[in-house]
């Protein structure tokens, strides 16, 4: 694990159950990886203060949302969500 998997972990296990801080931390990480090598685990977590969401996976995602849409190369935040696609999402992988 990175150092900001870790740093996350920790700041979300307060907020959430371990298996879901971890998840949400590898995304953020995987995030980090793909589009904005320079965040920080401070950032995350300070706008994870901001979300105008109750429970924390809304505003985990609410987050992602958020850095997605301050990184011109991100188009599409939802692999990065903590339930990915989610159930009622189309197929990422049809039609490209």
């Amino acid at each position: 694990m990175s150092e900001l998997t870790d740093d996350l972990t920790a700041a979300f296990a307060d907020e959430t159950d371990d298996e879901i801080a971890q998840t949400a931390a590898e995304n953020i990480a995987d995030f980090a990886e793909e589009y904005d090598e320079d965040l920080t685990s401070d950032r995350v977590t300070d706008l994870l203060a901001d979300a105008p969401y109750d429970g924390f996976q809304r505003r985990f995602n609410w987050v992602i949302g958020e850095l997605a849409a301050e990184n011109e190369d991100c188009t599409d935040s939802r692999p990065f969500r903590i339930d990915g696609f989610g159930e009622l999402a189309a197929d990422p992988d049809i039609g490209t």
